[in-house]
Protein backbone atom coordinates (compact mmCIF):
# COMPACT_ATOMS: atom_id res chain seq x y z
CA UNK A 1 0.00 0.00 0.00
CA UNK A 2 1.55 3.18 -1.11
CA UNK A 3 2.14 5.84 2.13
CA UNK A 4 -0.28 7.79 2.57
CA UNK A 5 -3.12 6.05 1.26
CA UNK A 6 -6.08 6.02 3.30
CA UNK A 7 -7.96 2.68 3.95
CA UNK A 8 -11.30 2.63 4.58
CA UNK A 9 -12.46 0.32 7.77
CA UNK A 10 -14.98 -2.62 7.15
CA UNK A 11 -16.57 -4.57 9.34
CA UNK A 12 -15.29 -5.46 12.89
CA UNK A 13 -12.83 -3.31 12.72
CA UNK A 14 -10.91 -4.76 9.35
CA UNK A 15 -9.87 -2.51 6.75
CA UNK A 16 -9.74 -2.72 3.40
CA UNK A 17 -5.98 -3.43 3.28
CA UNK A 18 -6.93 -6.89 5.45
CA UNK A 19 -9.89 -7.99 3.00
CA UNK A 20 -7.53 -7.49 -0.64
CA UNK A 21 -4.91 -9.93 2.25
CA UNK A 22 -7.62 -12.19 2.38
CA UNK A 23 -8.18 -12.47 -0.86
CA UNK A 24 -4.85 -12.51 -2.30
CA UNK A 25 -4.57 -15.81 0.12
CA UNK A 26 -7.50 -17.16 -1.53
CA UNK A 27 -6.42 -17.03 -4.90
CA UNK A 28 -3.50 -19.05 -4.07
CA UNK A 29 -4.77 -21.84 -1.72
CA UNK A 30 -8.42 -21.75 -4.05
CA UNK A 31 -8.84 -20.18 -7.21
CA UNK A 32 -11.25 -18.01 -8.31
CA UNK A 33 -14.67 -19.41 -9.82
CA UNK A 34 -17.53 -17.38 -11.27
CA UNK A 35 -21.37 -17.89 -10.30
CA UNK A 36 -22.79 -20.95 -11.63
CA UNK A 37 -24.88 -19.64 -14.67
CA UNK A 38 -25.29 -20.70 -18.12
CA UNK A 39 -23.41 -18.10 -20.64
CA UNK A 40 -25.41 -15.03 -21.96
CA UNK A 41 -25.36 -13.54 -24.96
CA UNK A 42 -21.78 -12.05 -25.75
CA UNK A 43 -20.22 -13.82 -22.58
CA UNK A 44 -16.02 -14.60 -23.04
CA UNK A 45 -14.32 -17.29 -20.62
CA UNK A 46 -11.11 -16.29 -19.35
CA UNK A 47 -9.27 -19.06 -17.66
CA UNK A 48 -6.28 -17.97 -15.91
CA UNK A 49 -3.70 -18.46 -12.83
CA UNK A 50 -5.13 -17.11 -9.56
CA UNK A 51 -1.61 -14.68 -9.76
CA UNK A 52 -2.70 -12.94 -12.65
CA UNK A 53 -6.45 -12.35 -11.37
CA UNK A 54 -5.99 -8.97 -10.23
CA UNK A 55 -4.22 -7.79 -12.76
CA UNK A 56 -6.68 -9.36 -15.48
CA UNK A 57 -9.95 -7.07 -13.60
CA UNK A 58 -8.04 -4.21 -13.96
CA UNK A 59 -7.18 -4.05 -17.60
CA UNK A 60 -10.78 -5.28 -18.21
CA UNK A 61 -11.52 -2.86 -16.09
CA UNK A 62 -9.65 -0.40 -17.70
CA UNK A 63 -11.28 -1.45 -20.92
CA UNK A 64 -14.97 -1.22 -19.95
CA UNK A 65 -14.92 -4.85 -21.16
CA UNK A 66 -17.91 -6.18 -18.78
CA UNK A 67 -18.98 -9.05 -20.96
CA UNK A 68 -15.70 -11.56 -19.86
CA UNK A 69 -16.32 -14.11 -16.87
CA UNK A 70 -12.91 -14.93 -15.35
CA UNK A 71 -12.18 -18.44 -13.77
CA UNK A 72 -8.80 -18.63 -12.09
CA UNK A 73 -6.76 -22.00 -10.73
CA UNK A 74 -4.67 -21.80 -7.86
CA UNK A 75 -1.77 -19.55 -7.98
CA UNK A 76 -0.36 -22.36 -5.59
CA UNK A 77 0.10 -24.85 -9.04
CA UNK A 78 3.20 -23.19 -9.82
CA UNK A 79 4.97 -25.22 -7.24
CA UNK A 80 2.73 -28.67 -8.65
CA UNK A 81 2.68 -27.55 -12.22
CA UNK A 82 2.28 -31.43 -13.17
CA UNK A 83 -1.66 -30.82 -12.60
CA UNK A 84 -1.89 -27.49 -14.15
CA UNK A 85 -2.95 -29.06 -17.58
CA UNK A 86 -5.47 -31.29 -16.23
CA UNK A 87 -7.49 -28.75 -14.27
CA UNK A 88 -7.34 -26.20 -17.40
CA UNK A 89 -9.46 -28.83 -19.07
CA UNK A 90 -11.85 -29.25 -16.40
CA UNK A 91 -12.25 -25.64 -16.92
CA UNK A 92 -12.61 -25.14 -20.36
CA UNK A 93 -15.33 -28.53 -20.44
CA UNK A 94 -17.30 -26.77 -17.54
CA UNK A 95 -17.35 -23.45 -19.77
CA UNK A 96 -18.21 -25.11 -23.00
CA UNK A 97 -21.22 -27.24 -20.85
CA UNK A 98 -21.95 -23.44 -19.41
CA UNK A 99 -22.53 -22.52 -23.38
CA UNK A 100 -19.23 -20.47 -23.85
CA UNK A 101 -18.80 -20.64 -27.42
CA UNK A 102 -15.27 -18.48 -26.73
CA UNK A 103 -13.15 -19.38 -24.32
CA UNK A 104 -9.35 -18.18 -23.82
CA UNK A 105 -6.76 -19.23 -21.38
CA UNK A 106 -4.65 -16.94 -19.81
CA UNK A 107 -2.23 -19.07 -18.72
CA UNK A 108 1.65 -19.55 -19.61
CA UNK A 109 3.07 -23.06 -20.29
CA UNK A 110 4.49 -22.44 -16.51
CA UNK A 111 6.10 -25.87 -16.22
CA UNK A 112 3.44 -27.79 -18.02
CA UNK A 113 6.15 -29.26 -20.99
CA UNK A 114 3.71 -28.83 -23.61
CA UNK A 115 0.97 -30.39 -21.42
CA UNK A 116 -0.95 -27.07 -21.02
CA UNK A 117 -0.67 -26.44 -25.05
CA UNK A 118 -2.00 -30.38 -26.00
CA UNK A 119 -4.65 -30.13 -23.96
CA UNK A 120 -5.83 -26.27 -25.69
CA UNK A 121 -5.04 -27.84 -29.30
CA UNK A 122 -7.68 -30.79 -28.20
CA UNK A 123 -10.13 -28.75 -26.69
CA UNK A 124 -9.90 -26.25 -29.48
CA UNK A 125 -9.06 -22.79 -27.39
CA UNK A 126 -6.30 -20.48 -27.45
CA UNK A 127 -3.58 -19.82 -24.99
CA UNK A 128 -1.75 -16.25 -24.05
CA UNK A 129 1.63 -16.98 -25.77
CA UNK A 130 4.61 -17.39 -23.61
CA UNK A 131 6.76 -19.58 -21.14
CA UNK A 132 5.93 -18.18 -17.64
CA UNK A 133 3.53 -15.56 -16.83
CA UNK A 134 6.14 -13.45 -15.92
CA UNK A 135 7.20 -13.24 -19.37
CA UNK A 136 3.57 -11.31 -19.88
CA UNK A 137 4.60 -8.95 -17.90
CA UNK A 138 8.28 -8.56 -18.80
CA UNK A 139 7.00 -8.66 -22.59
CA UNK A 140 7.37 -12.19 -24.22
CA UNK A 141 9.84 -10.96 -26.90
CA UNK A 142 12.38 -9.07 -24.28
CA UNK A 143 12.20 -11.88 -21.73
CA UNK A 144 13.33 -13.98 -24.42
CA UNK A 145 16.19 -11.99 -25.67
CA UNK A 146 17.09 -11.80 -21.85
CA UNK A 147 16.90 -15.59 -21.21
CA UNK A 148 20.80 -16.85 -21.21
CA UNK A 149 21.85 -13.32 -19.19
CA UNK A 150 19.15 -14.16 -16.53
CA UNK A 151 20.24 -17.56 -15.67
CA UNK A 152 20.01 -18.08 -12.23
CA UNK A 153 17.07 -15.73 -11.53
CA UNK A 154 13.84 -15.69 -9.04
CA UNK A 155 11.47 -13.84 -10.93
CA UNK A 156 8.83 -12.05 -8.44
CA UNK A 157 5.61 -10.30 -9.71
CA UNK A 158 3.37 -8.07 -7.57
CA UNK A 159 1.50 -11.17 -6.38
CA UNK A 160 4.21 -13.70 -5.67
CA UNK A 161 6.08 -10.54 -3.71
CA UNK A 162 2.94 -10.77 -1.48
CA UNK A 163 2.83 -14.48 -1.57
CA UNK A 164 6.23 -14.99 -1.08
CA UNK A 165 6.03 -17.14 2.34
CA UNK A 166 3.02 -18.86 0.61
CA UNK A 167 5.24 -20.21 -2.34
CA UNK A 168 8.90 -20.25 -1.38
CA UNK A 169 9.17 -19.98 2.50
CA UNK A 170 7.04 -22.75 3.57
CA UNK A 171 6.03 -24.25 0.05
CA UNK A 172 9.37 -25.13 -0.09
CA UNK A 173 9.63 -26.08 3.53
CA UNK A 174 12.00 -23.64 4.81
CA UNK A 175 9.99 -22.41 7.47
CA UNK A 176 10.80 -25.93 9.22
CA UNK A 177 14.38 -26.05 7.38
CA UNK A 178 16.23 -22.99 7.03
CA UNK A 179 19.18 -24.47 6.21
CA UNK A 180 17.91 -26.17 3.08
CA UNK A 181 17.98 -22.56 1.45
CA UNK A 182 21.59 -22.65 0.41
CA UNK A 183 20.85 -26.43 -1.14
CA UNK A 184 17.78 -25.50 -2.89
CA UNK A 185 19.06 -21.84 -4.18
CA UNK A 186 22.37 -23.04 -5.21
CA UNK A 187 21.92 -22.26 -8.62
CA UNK A 188 20.30 -18.98 -8.11
CA UNK A 189 21.99 -15.67 -7.96
CA UNK A 190 19.52 -12.85 -8.06
CA UNK A 191 15.65 -11.76 -7.38
CA UNK A 192 14.52 -9.81 -10.00
CA UNK A 193 10.76 -7.86 -9.17
CA UNK A 194 9.05 -7.02 -11.85
CA UNK A 195 6.50 -4.38 -10.78
CA UNK A 196 3.41 -3.98 -12.17
CA UNK A 197 2.45 -1.37 -9.93
CA UNK A 198 4.75 1.50 -7.86
CA UNK A 199 4.43 0.32 -4.35
CA UNK A 200 6.97 1.10 -1.84
CA UNK A 201 5.63 -2.09 0.34
CA UNK A 202 5.72 -4.48 -2.13
CA UNK A 203 8.97 -3.19 -3.29
CA UNK A 204 10.18 -3.60 0.51
CA UNK A 205 8.86 -6.99 0.80
CA UNK A 206 10.79 -7.83 -2.48
CA UNK A 207 14.12 -6.71 -1.23
CA UNK A 208 13.45 -8.69 2.03
CA UNK A 209 12.32 -11.53 0.06
CA UNK A 210 15.93 -11.50 -1.76
CA UNK A 211 18.11 -10.68 1.29
CA UNK A 212 16.03 -14.00 3.13
CA UNK A 213 17.02 -16.00 0.28
CA UNK A 214 21.25 -14.31 0.28
CA UNK A 215 20.33 -12.75 -3.44
CA UNK A 216 20.66 -9.83 -4.68
CA UNK A 217 17.82 -7.63 -6.01
CA UNK A 218 16.77 -5.87 -8.58
CA UNK A 219 13.47 -4.28 -9.38
CA UNK A 220 12.21 -3.71 -13.12
CA UNK A 221 8.77 -1.82 -13.48
CA UNK A 222 7.10 -3.50 -16.25
CA UNK A 223 3.67 -2.11 -15.60
CA UNK A 224 0.83 -5.34 -17.36
CA UNK A 225 2.82 -5.46 -20.04
CA UNK A 226 2.17 -8.15 -22.74
CA UNK A 227 -1.30 -8.97 -20.69
CA UNK A 228 -2.48 -5.49 -20.84
CA UNK A 229 -2.13 -5.92 -24.56
CA UNK A 230 -3.61 -9.60 -24.95
CA UNK A 231 -6.64 -8.45 -22.99
CA UNK A 232 -7.06 -5.12 -25.06
CA UNK A 233 -7.19 -7.09 -28.16
CA UNK A 234 -9.49 -9.59 -26.69
CA UNK A 235 -11.84 -6.87 -25.66
CA UNK A 236 -14.60 -5.75 -28.10
CA UNK A 237 -14.39 -2.46 -29.87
Amino acid sequence: MRRGARVRPGRAGHTQTDYASALESRLFEDGLSAPRAAAEPGQVMLIACGALAREILAVNAANGWDRAVLECLPAKLHNAPQHIADAVRVRIRDAKARGFGTIYVLYADCGTGGALDAVCAEEGVERIAGPHCYAFFDGVEAFGARHEDELGTLYLTDFFAKQFDALIWRGFGLDQAPEMRDILFANYTRVVYLAQTDDADLSARAQDAAHRLGLKYERRYTGYGDLGEVLSGLAPT
